[in-house]
């Protein structure tokens, strides 16, 4: 995951409009969501410019988190606008609280950050609160008693973000006739951005697990096009006929016990190999898979802008890459400590030369990522190569990140365990007989 800049006062004008006019006005009371619902909100890609040195490795180039897409859901009673970074590689979704009482704050706020004291519906856990005891099962949350005697909790991502605040339960407006039962987030008081994080994984402390949502999809506009042009569903897609699915690898908590490097809640993809221009690369499938320890386990992850590789599938990709455009590779760059596939040169040229790259799954289905969208700027015209190594995060598990998920439908679904990819245009024409989900489509 990643956190980022604020989006535009307009965006959150839009939303306003878009969410009191899209559905009939009744009295709002919680229903447990089905099957038959389909819900859409816009999606927006933020980018930031800012950037993180590396304190212990200076000479590294410092880590710009640029990319993230941000939902406006109403949060509390009566509903405050707050922005969240989709996250599909996190469990606990959290808002950035400020409480400002006063006898002149009268109005929510429609922006920024929430304020607890204006919302009827807000609790915050107290200390003997079950989810505040220490070894709560399938939770990893660090929680302790805070002066208040409220359930405080203070995590960090592998991005360096870090945050901290208190546990509540708070209600989400899906709707004027739609809210979700009370769901359990963090309300940060200190974190590194206003922003705040909708955790989608598969934990039960999740949003959809929280909020009954079996089914969630979404759309990742190109980082070049106007901000708003994604879309985030709740419930069913109109267009899910074209979604071609894999079914998700799962693990019994036996199994997840045994294997200290996994991450039993992510969506585990089986991924079957990687091709760049062309070529198949010789990477043995099992490097994608999951070993005894939970090692090479492959994930999606709305949350991470790069894509990353354990060193076994990510030395094959930068040898190939070497062959290609080793000419061109700035030396002795490294970005973030991860990315070392970095160019100073024209970036549609190098992504010719590259060609496209396609992840490989079961069943036939392909993500194709095309030739201009292989590389990232990163910083003052430098491009990467959009993979780093999983070993410069700590990890030991590969991830495909949003930035090589742009121009793509996405879909979760959490009942028949798997995932469905398509393109940005919905057709059933020959281009999806090959079972090939293709960026350009």
């Amino acid at each position: 995951m990643a956190l980022f800049s604020s989006v535009s006062l307009c965006m959150l004008v839009f939303f306003s409009f878009f969410f009191f006019t899209c559905f009939s006005s009744k009295h709002n009371k919680h229903h447990n969501v089905n099957d038959s619902f389909s819900l859409s909100f816009p999606l927006t890609l933020s980018i930031n410019s800012t950037t993180k040195t590396n304190p212990i490795v200076p000479s590294i180039s410092p880590y710009k988190y640029s990319m993230a897409l941000v939902v406006t859901l109403p949060i509390g009673t009566p509903p405050q606008l707050q922005q969240m970074v989709l996250d599909t590689g996190s469990q606990v979704s959290w808002i950035h609280c400020d409480n400002k009482k006063g006898p002149q704050k009268k109005q929510p706020p429609t922006t920024s950050s929430f304020d607890p004291s204006l919302s009827s519906s807000f609790f915050a856990l107290p200390c003997n609160h079950p989810l505040c005891k220490p070894q709560v099962p399938d939770i990893s949350l660090p929680t302790d008693c805070d002066a208040n005697r409220l359930c405080h909790y203070s995590f960090s991502y592998t991005d360096g973000t870090v945050v901290e605040g208190n546990l509540v339960r708070e209600n989400i407006a899906l709707s004027p006739s739609l809210t979700t039962p009370p769901i359990i987030l963090g309300c940060a008081n200190q974190s590194d951005d206003a922003r705040g994080i909708l955790g989608m994984n598969l934990g039960r402390l999740s949003f959809p697990n929280q909020a009954k949502i079996t089914k969630f999809s979404y759309f990742v506009p190109v980082k070049q096009t106007q901000p708003g042009s994604g879309s985030l569903y709740l419930g069913n897609n109109p267009n899910s006929s074209c979604f071609r699915y894999v079914k998700l690898l799962t693990f019994s908590k036996s199994q997840s016990q045994r294997m200290p490097n996994l991450d039993p809640l992510a969506f585990t993809l089986p991924m079957q190999g990687i091709s760049i221009g062309g070529k198949k690369l010789n990477i043995p499938p099992s490097v994608f898979k999951p070993d005894t320890t939970g090692f090479g386990q492959t994930i999606i992850d709305s949350g991470s802008e790069f894509s990353y590789m354990v060193d076994k599938a990510y030395n094959v990709i930068r040898n190939e890459l070497v062959k290609k455009v080793g000419s061109k590779i700035k030396k002795d760059y490294i970005y973030g400590g991860v990315a070392d596939i970095c160019f100073d040169g024209d970036a549609t040229e190098i992504g010719r030369l590259v060609g496209d790259m396609v992840f490989e799954f079961e069943k036939g289905v392909e993500i194709v990522i095309p030739k201009e969208r292989v590389l990232i700027e990163v910083d003052g015209g430098v491009h990467c190569f959009g993979i780093g190594r999983a070993e410069g995060l700590g990890g030991g598990g590969n991830i495909i990140g949003n930035f090589y998920q742009q121009n793509l439908w996405v879909e979760f679904d959490l009942a028949k365990h798997r995932v469905g990819f398509r393109g940005a245009n919905c057709s059933k024409s020959a281009k999806y007989s090959t079972r090939r989900v293709n960026g350009l489509m």
